[in-house]
């Protein structure tokens, strides 16, 4: 058994928290709140603010896309100037439209708005804690994350617009501010959101790690940890690791802006004129910027695969398959995502012999998620199978990890990549199985986890259409970008109007721009069943889904303290489901192996006696079978 992690002082110090709870104010308990539960409320509302904000921002500019010659005039209203008085969308504000939509969902969707709701949410609850290790540093870092997003949002309304250059910035574009309009005080803002952005991830990944390592409840050993919280644990530390680099290129990039250096920034010519920038290199942006970058695609996939282990195996009735395989392939993903980041860059100039090393660690890495892949598969194989909205979302997640890895193993060989690198193959790849894999696994919690969040259930039949409508919406949007990607179509063009080979993809082109439009509005689905469920949604039970871990122990929704009493003792795994000879096909972690004899495996009986001697030990009084039935 394992050693309790949190003292007895602390729990009855967090308890008498929770019975005076009953003191907050408005504004302490909603909205300066320290109860992890509710900050990761906020995090999930602000994830579903910025997600459509960010979707808007890729309606218009597929609009642009997909009907090149058609009067936007009706847009003025909204975005003023930047529709000129043909009717048609300006050629930099779609530069800004492009850059925008990158930073918001791969930063305040996808890594705030789910690793920062479940994480915060989950970590306490699935473990045994009464709340994060610091609970003023986890309000503080969700209140740097509102303020990023405040500077970031005030950005979209300046009169030269937000910054441009992509999403990842790259020098010069970003470096000079007279290079383009979006270059000017959009990028300056885009900086100082990101540092606080950056600041707001370190302070929750050092909660997280420590909370999983120190307050652990009674007999939760690591070996007994669910596997969403071995990917929060592993993403926290890959956060740590990897942002403060980011930090470091934001940091010599505001230096090249602002104070006339020259890290980036050599032979430089701009109106014929010659800067006198010298001894920089725009590729050293790349380094940093990628060694963040690509640790990045696993800090928003690692959360969504742990969200998918939990609701599979849930709504399979079958322990997961592997789960010390699944654990192990977690943390070679976790080492391997440090080392394999100039994939990105093979259209650099790299040396073609560290462009071989990097193609090979770079396929080496499919291994472990291929791992990942054949476990879902597997512990769906033969399962009693429940299709609730958050198992089809998890199985949509596995299709678009299957489809979209396949096409990085392509993008992972050099000589092919240099072929395909600024075209939509690799918009297409990054967008299934980063960015829709990672949005089903999000949509996927928050369908399983609503009941534990709010008290009551979400409309099932309107999860199904929002999941059947966004499935095959996305496969209609990015599937067709493989082809014209393989075709020449390139990334980042504001039109192809001028290009002869691009007539034969006009209509398949549009077909994606509705495909695109369609799944947006599909998400307006979401927001009302979300927002009216809250209200008005049919009450949950404590335990809905019949699952094993600690969260479901708690009251339907959990005060701050989350447990009234004491926090229970672990006793087992948390994927004790279908047990041959059990009476029940889910036994619940808190559960003593010898309160369930005629299910006790050869390895669980020889722990039976250990479990009796420590409970012997407290004073506890243990309940057999025997004593039941005597």
């Amino acid at each position: 058994m394992a050693v309790a992690n949190v003292s007895a002082h602390d729990a009855a110090s967090t308890h008498d928290d929770h019975d005076h709870e009953h003191h907050d104010n408005f504004i302490t308990k909603y909205i300066f709140s320290t109860d992890h539960k509710m900050i990761a409320k906020q995090y999930l509302v602000s994830g579903i603010f910025w997600a459509f904000i960010g979707g808007f921002l890729s309606v218009l500019f597929r609009l642009q896309l997909g009907f090149p010659d058609m009067d936007m005039s009706f847009l003025k209203p909204i975005l003023g100037g930047w529709i000129d008085a043909t009717g048609k969308l300006d050629p930099t504000f779609y530069l800004a439209l492009v850059t925008m939509h990158g930073t918001i969902m791969v930063f305040f969707v996808l890594t705030a708005g789910l690793s920062g709701t479940f994480s915060n949410f989950l970590i306490p609850l699935q473990i045994g804690a009464r709340d994060m290790a610091s609970g003023f540093m986890n309000m503080l870092s969700y209140w740097f994350f509102f303020l990023s997003g405040v500077i970031m949002f005030i950005s979209l309304f300046l009169e030269k617009g937000p910054a441009g250059g992509g999403w990842v910035v790259y020098p010069p574009l970003s470096a000079l501010e007279q290079a383009i309009p979006g270059s000017g005080m959009g990028m300056t803002l885009w900086l100082i959101a990101m540092v606080f952005f950056i600041a707001s991830s370190l302070m929750g990944g050092i909660n997280y790690i420590t909370t999983v390592i120190n307050l652990r409840t009674k007999g939760m050993s690591f070996s007994r940890l669910p596997l969403t919280i071995w990917a929060f644990f592993l993403t926290a530390v890959i956060g740590l690791l990897s942002f403060p680099v980011l930090f470091s290129a934001a940091l010599l990039l505001v230096f090249d802006r602002s104070f006339g250096t020259s890290f980036y920034l050599a032979d430089i010519y701009i109106g014929g004129e010659a800067l006198p920038n010298t001894g920089g290199s725009a590729v050293l942006y790349q380094h940093l910027f990628w060694f963040l970058g690509h640790p990045e695609v696993y800090i928003v996939l690692l959360p969504a695969l742990g969200i998918t282990s939990e609701v599979i195996a849930t709504n399979s009735r079958k322990p997961i398959f592997g789960y010390k395989a699944m654990i192990i392939s977690m943390l070679g993903i976790t080492i391997l995502s440090f080392v394999v980041w100039a994939h990105h860059m093979f259209v650099s100039g790299l040396n073609p012999f560290l462009g071989s090393i990097f193609m090979f660690l770079t396929l080496i890495i499919a291994v472990p998620s291929a791992v990942k892949v054949f476990n879902y598969l597997t512990t769906l194989w033969r399962g009693n199978l429940r299709f609730t909205p958050a198992m089809l979302f998890s199985i949509g997640l596995v299709s678009f990890f299957i489809s979209g890895g396949l096409t990085g193993i392509f993008l992972g060989n050099s000589a092919i990549d240099i072929q395909l690198h600024d075209t939509y193959f690799v918009v297409a790849h990054f967008h299934l199985v980063m960015g829709a894999a990672s949005f089903f696994g999000m949509l996927a919690g928050v369908y399983h986890w609503f009941p534990k969040m709010f008290g009551r259930m979400l409309d099932e039949k309107l999860g199904y259409v929002h999941f059947w409508l966004t499935f095959v919406g996305v496969y209609l949007v990015f599937f067709p970008m493989h082809y014209i990607g393989i075709a020449g179509f390139p990334r980042r063009y504001y039109s192809w109007t001028n290009f002869s080979f691009a007539d034969m993809y006009t209509d398949l082109n549009m077909f994606v721009s509705v495909a695109a439009i369609i799944t947006f509005f599909a998400q307006f689905i979401f927001v009302f069943n979300f927002f009216y469920s809250m209200y008005k949604g049919r009450k949950a039970s404590s335990n809905p889904w019949h699952s094993n871990t600690l969260e479901w122990t708690t009251p339907v929704v959990p005060g701050h303290g989350n447990w009234v009493g004491e926090i229970p003792t672990v006793y087992r795994w948390p994927y004790d489901y279908s047990k041959p000879g059990s009476k029940e096909d889910f036994i619940p972690q808190t559960v003593p192996l010898s309160a369930t004899p005629e299910s006790n495996l050869p390895h669980e009986a020889k722990l039976v006696q250990l479990e009796k001697e420590i409970m012997a030990e407290e004073g506890e009084v243990l309940v057999t079978n025997e004593s039941k039935e005597s």
